[in-house]
């Protein structure tokens, strides 16, 4: 499994219009053969930032089948306009398993 990480820089004072995009948006991603999940998170200290967690079974997956598709135009179409600069993508691979905090008996 691969994790794409996005820190998304919206537009100051687009937030809302830009999470009202993002949902009409989520159907051409998670329509995507290779997609498995995706978490949007939006900043405590800066609220026009947004990150962008999306699970993939391959990094080509996102690369070449998602980029490469209608459902990426459609992406494009409806996201793109809301951020400045535009969002640097990296691809994570995990090299431990996740951790969760031990339930403490009361």
């Amino acid at each position: 499994m691969i994790t794409e990480h996005a820190l998304l820089p919206v537009i100051a004072g687009m937030e809302d219009e830009f999470m009202a995009a993002f949902e009409r948006a989520r159907p051409f991603i998670s329509a995507t053969e290779g997609f498995l999940g995706l978490q949007l998170s939006r900043s405590i200290e800066t609220p026009n930032h947004f990150l962008l967690l999306v699970s993939w079974t391959s990094l080509e997956a996102h690369t070449v089948g998602f980029r490469g598709s209608g459902n990426y135009r459609q992406w494009k179409a409806l996201l793109h306009r809301f951020y400045d600069p535009f969002p640097v993508v990296e691809h994570f691979q995990a090299v431990e398993p996740a951790t969760t905090a031990p339930r403490i008996a009361t």
